[in-house]
């Protein structure tokens, strides 16, 4: 079901955290270099990967891969991955922020936290993922994306390496998609082309 069928969407934001690297991996590899939104990420991961998962994809992939940097732009054909520890926000005018603000759900950065600021500002012109996961970070956003218009998209939780996520966000955003992890990146191919 495409809701939006205006073609006018503006962004994709996407959440992960147990066995993320390898879904991430998967999605945004087979992203074209001239995906046409910018797409912002959190990973849950430890602080002492420091920027070794996005110099990991963006060595993989096709599209940028990059971690945010405060009060920078985000712009298509770019991937934005949060910093480990920091909160990775949308900002009204369009620029990613950051921030220390206390953990969410013990997460930061929080998949919510990111998904409710991006919901506000880009409303029915936002595509939210959520993938594989311990927890349900990510399920109060993913409804956010979904009452402000926006398109919801879930990994199938069968095939997730933990379903914890995907089960909690398909339970409290009754998502538009729920898709095996390899049909996401032509999902989002076709959705941001249409």
């Amino acid at each position: 079901m495409d809701r939006n069928s205006s073609g006018k969407f503006r962004a994709v934001v996407a959440g992960v955290s147990s066995g993320g690297v390898e879904a991430l991996e998967l999605v945004i590899s087979a992203l074209p270099a001239d995906f046409p939104l910018p797409v912002m990420v959190v990973a849950h991961i430890s602080l002492e990967s420091g920027n070794g998962l996005a110099l990991l994809l963006d060595e993989q992939c096709a599209i940028r891969v990059k971690e945010a940097d405060e009060m920078e732009a985000a712009v298509a054909g770019t991937v934005y991955l949060a910093p480990p520890n920091y909160h990775l926000q949308v900002e009204k005018d369009g620029s990613l922020s950051l921030s220390v603000d206390p953990p969410v759900m013990f997460a930061r950065p929080s998949v919510d936290v990111l998904f409710e600021s991006a919901a506000s500002v880009f409303g029915a012109g936002l595509i939210g993922v959520v993938m594989t996961g311990v927890g349900s970070d990510g399920s109060n956003g993913l409804r956010r994306i979904r009452d402000a218009g926006g398109v919801t998209v879930v990994q199938e939780p069968a095939g997730a390496i933990a379903d914890g996520m995907p089960r909690s966000a398909i339970d409290a955003a009754s998502p538009d998609y729920i898709v095996p992890l390899q049909q996401i990146a032509p999902l989002l191919v076709r959705l941001a082309m249409s």
